[in-house]
């Protein structure tokens, strides 16, 4: 039996990986000195609550290779082949700590694919390996499949405020001020080595969804894949997202809230589109 494996940047619910049949391994996030297991003990919306509460900032952690070791074990067993398709290395240690527990575990069918992306192009990767399990390919098969298709999976995003970046580290409280105070609003993207990449930075929201719009022009979404709207939280700029892109005539399969693990860095009011972009 091949197996999919994916962690909770992935953004699936409890629900879609059950349907799915996908192994999991969650990331720990710390609110208040209190960890949970994102995805299986914390709620996403609550998680963005807390973030408009106040100063404080939730922590991320990788998974531990005892995560995974427990996974490989069982999978290990049963004889079966594993897949597993985890978040950019640019942005986390998981891939070492898969990498480590599939030494610890001493099986050579455990395959770990280093997405180079984050939240829903891993959903359409997964899920494409999905398919083409189902249509009889093999573990190797599948693995390559996987990897060519991994560099056009696209995810483009508008942030609403640049306090997150700032909360996490990520910017100057000097750069995050200035940025809101003139109504900065970038558009991000996942560059080809798996890190946040800034591809503009417009003023105000106009601006910030025509830029998002040219961009599509020029990098055109491929059909044969599912297209996603995206958003953190709060659905008014979803929503005014998703008419300019109905008006120019792309149309999305459905509307996905970005999970904990990547949502508490980029904060409520990011709003963006999910798609494998056409060779």
């Amino acid at each position: 039996m091949i197996r999919i494996l994916v962690d909770s940047s992935a953004d699936y619910t409890m629900a879609e990986l059950a349907e799915n049949g996908f192994d999991f391994v969650p990331f720990p996030v710390t609110l208040n000195d209190k960890t949970y297991l994102d995805t299986v003990e914390l709620d996403r919306n609550d998680m963005y609550e807390f973030l408009l509460q106040g100063d404080n900032f939730p922590k991320t952690s990788q998974p531990s290779p005892e995560a995974f070791a427990e996974i490989f074990e069982n999978a290990k067993a049963k004889g079966d082949e594993i897949i597993c398709i985890l978040l950019s290395s640019a942005l986390s240690g998981t891939c070492q700590s898969a990498f480590l527990a599939k030494n610890i575990v001493d099986y050579d069918k455990i395959y770990i694919i280093d997405s180079l992306t984050a939240t829903f192009p891993i959903r359409i990767l997964a899920e494409h390996a999905a398919t083409l399990r189902g249509q009889g390919k093999s573990a190797e098969e599948i693995v390559n499949a996987v990897e060519d298709l991994k560099a056009r999976t696209k995810v483009i995003a508008n942030m609403d405020t640049l306090e997150y970046l700032y909360r996490g580290g990520r910017l100057s409280r000097t750069s995050a001020s200035i940025g809101n105070l003139v109504n900065l609003k970038p558009v991000v993207t996942i560059a080809e080595d798996g890190s946040i990449s800034i591809l503009a930075k417009p003023i105000g929201k106009n601006k910030a969804y025509s830029t998002l719009l040219k961009h599509l022009e020029k990098h055109p979404i491929d059909s044969d894949f599912p297209v996603y709207s995206i958003y953190t939280y709060g659905l008014e700029n979803c929503e005014k997202l998703e008419a300019k892109l109905t008006k120019a005539g792309i149309h999305f399969k459905e509307r996905l809230q970005v999970g904990c693990s990547i949502g508490a860095h980029i904060g409520p009011g990011t709003v963006g589109i999910v798609y494998v972009e056409k060779i």
